[in-house]
């Protein structure tokens, strides 16, 4: 990491405003919209109503230095994610399955997430990855409060399915060094149908535009670590039901052609995908090869290089 270098969340801590922002937090969380699905609930006595089935305190499945993300997180020592149960997508073909929907973990104070934090960077991680964050951005808030004031000194990743409220990026605004956003669809009937969420793509795109005006372009250090930026994700599903053309598109036309993008071939049918037809088989070779011949159509040249190797078999 370059020696010039220091996460966004230091200076806000500094200046008395991070701990402004959990206590609006945690007001937002009584009447909650900090997804945005907006359900208006008060997590803080209920989770009657809420569809992350997450109250005040934050459910983590688990937590450890992660060497399978993309190169510029992972490095060497590997990134340090955090995974919080539940989700605020209802995604059938998830691949965590037992952990966002079935909530497979434990609840935690955000004095044990601080620990997870600080325990990672003791461990050498190159970064703090907040795995499905969305429903839990006041508990994350007040962990990174404490693990500030403890000694934290390594980016934050906001690793989102990217249905993510403007509310809450307000909130994340200068806290978050890397935002890691799902670009999951296209087709706000698709979204629907298979992640059982409205207006998808209007709401992932505004979101994405925040994100990119708050940390702008993905900056490497000269160990080409991830200092600061905007990485996206974009997940190719069998028959183009993602909508790979007109997600590639608006990154080149109203983001960045600078913006890095993970375009990723690893889809398979899990859960409950064998009951939802065409999600019932692995992409082929050429659905992959055609989302990447339309990066190149529409000049986005920074691809994250790594494939899996299940879709070379078909």
């Amino acid at each position: 990491m370059s020696a010039e270098f220091e996460p966004a969340y230091l200076e806000l801590h500094r200046s008395g405003q991070l701990k402004e922002r959990v206590r609006l937090a945690y007001e937002h969380l009584e009447d909650c919209d900090l997804c945005a699905r907006y359900c208006r609930v008060n997590r803080r006595e209920t989770i009657r109503g809420a569809v992350c089935r997450t109250g005040e305190r934050a459910v983590v499945s688990s937590f450890g230095a992660h060497h399978g993300e993309e190169d510029p997180l992972r490095g060497r020592r590997g990134s340090g994610t955090i995974f919080f149960s539940y989700c605020n997508l209802r995604c059938e073909f998830c691949q965590n399955w037992e952990i966002s929907w079935e909530g497979q973990g434990r609840e935690v104070e955000p004095e044990e997430i601080a620990s997870m934090m600080l325990q990672l960077q003791g461990q050498g991680c190159h970064n703090i990855n907040f795995v499905s964050p969305s429903h839990v951005v006041a508990q994350v808030l007040a962990a990174v409060l404490i693990a500030a004031e403890a000694g934290l000194r390594i980016p934050l990743v906001y690793n989102t399915g990217g249905y993510d409220s403007p509310e809450a990026l307000a909130l994340l605004d200068g806290v978050v060094d890397v935002y890691m956003p799902d670009m999951k669809y296209a087709d706000p009937d698709v979204a629907r149908k298979y992640s059982r969420v409205r207006n998808y793509p209007e709401v992932n795109q505004a979101a994405v535009r925040e994100m990119h005006r708050q940390v702008g372009d993905l900056v490497l250090d000269e160990d080409g670590i991830a200092q600061r930026g905007l990485l996206v994700r974009h997940l190719i599903l069998p028959e183009g039901l993602a909508g790979a053309e007109e997600v590639l598109r608006f990154l080149a036309e109203e983001i960045s052609t600078h913006t890095y993008i993970n375009i990723m071939d690893q889809y398979r049918p899990a859960y409950r995908a064998p009951e939802h037809p065409p999600l019932t088989r692995p992409i082929t070779r050429d659905e992959y090869h055609a989302a990447i011949k339309l990066a190149e159509k529409y000049s986005l040249q920074r691809l994250d290089q790594r494939r899996s190797l299940a879709w070379l078999l078909l």
